[in-house]
Formats: structure tokens, sequence, C-alpha cells
């Protein structure tokens, strides 16, 4: 028996590691595997909740994560990545082929704002009655409006909070790759919250929106990563 299996044995499922969590899966604890879903299956869920924006593929691919895992524990090597970070890996994968598999993902924005085309808009003051909620809702419209290899980025750093080094190796590229795609995203990011609040403000539609914004804007150092509060709240 290996040292880590019988550490394993030895103490409380509840304080182990996620490392030890897996070598126990892999020697084909299925306790172990029970405990690491009931501790990060959450994490799982709400990444693949902002990348997808569907709550019913979001619970599908978690579940699918978790089969992976315990199928493929033995392959999870400590110390390259965080288990968390493994298990986004898995998850990104999942979620890429849901997207292949079913295309209308790829237009999410335009379904969800098909219903609003003939809605007359009556809010008065519409800036005066954005609530916390709503701005949040609109941070999350805006970031699965962004392309793929964008939204990946701006939810492996900014919301889950990864390292570079971590997202380089989930996404099979370079940290400068990263860098530059997040630079990018964050640039992508704020234009179209800044497009959202300016038709909050004056009545346009989400089409309208769009339209405005069909020239990408400059990516520069004015743009920058969703405030900490915001992310603790998309978290």
């Amino acid at each position: 028996m290996s040292a880590s299996n019988l550490h394993l044995m030895n103490q409380d499922l509840e304080d182990t590691s996620d490392d030890s969590l897996i070598a126990g899966i892999a020697s084909g604890r299925t306790d172990a595997l029970t405990v690491l879903f009931r501790r990060r299956q959450g994490d799982v869920y709400r990444f693949v909740l902002h990348l997808t924006g569907l709550p019913a593929v979001a619970e599908d691919v978690t579940q699918d994560v978790f089969v992976i895992v315990m199928r493929e524990a033995g392959r999870y090597r400590a110390g390259r990545s965080t288990v968390a970070a493994w298990l986004c890996g898995i998850a990104r994968n999942c979620a890429r082929q849901r997207l292949e598999r079913d295309r209308r993902l790829a237009s999410l924005e335009d379904e969800s704002t098909t219903s609003d085309r003939h809605v007359p808009l009556v809010h008065p003051d519409p800036l005066a009655e954005l609530t916390q909620v709503e701005r949040l809702g609109m941070l999350r419209r805006a970031v699965l409006a962004l392309p793929l290899r964008y939204r990946e980025v701006v939810v492996l750093c900014d919301l889950q909070e990864l390292s570079y080094a971590e997202a380089a190796d989930i996404l099979g590229c370079a940290v400068g790759t990263v860098r530059s795609r997040l630079h990018r995203a964050r640039g992508l990011l704020s234009a179209k919250v800044n497009v959202m609040n300016a038709d909050a403000g004056n009545g346009r539609r989400p089409a309208d929106a769009r339209r405005a914004q069909s020239v990408d804007p400059p990516a520069g150092p004015e743009h920058s990563a969703p405030a900490r509060s915001q992310r603790k709240c998309l978290a």
C-alpha cells in the first residue's frame, strides 16, 4: 500500500487534501470521490455556467467531469497543477464538446434577447432602476458575449482566479498567450459593459447595442478586470 493511501486511511476524509483524495480515487475509494465531489462540484458548476450561461448544461457537464475523474484519477500528477485547475481543464473540454454538439450555444446572446425585440421600453429613468443584481446580470451577459477564446481566459483568470500558468496548462498554450488574450478580453468586456450601461440610460434595445459594438475597441491599459467584489458575486 502506498504512503499516500495509508495516510488517507488514517485521517478524516473531510480534512484530506485534494491531492490525497485523487490518490484515493485512483486506488478505487468511492468515499474519496464522494468527498471530492461535495467539495469541488460547486467550483466546476460555476465555471461551466460562466462559459455557457445555461444551468442545465452546467449540471450535465459537472456530472460528466466527476465520471471522468473516477476513470482518469490515476493520470493526475500532483505538483504539475492544482486539483481545482485540473478539474477546470476537464470541464473546459466537456463544455467545448457540448458547444460543438449544439451550435445554439454559440449564439446564446442572440437567443437570450430575442423576446425583447417587441417589448416597449417604458422606464422613465432606466439608470436609476438598475439594481446591483441587474448590474451583475449585465456583466454576465457581457462575459457570455465574448468570443469563446476570450471568455475562457476571463473565466479562468478573473472569475476562477487561477494563475496564468494554470490557465496556460488548461488551455494548452503559452503563458504569454494567456496574458495577451486576457488583455484583449478585458478590453472587449469593458467596451461591452460600457455600451450596455449607455443603452440602459437612453432606452436602446440589446440588438442596437450589438450593432454599436460591432467594431472591436483598442485594448489599452485603461481596461481592467471586473472588480473583486463583482468577481465574488459572479462566482
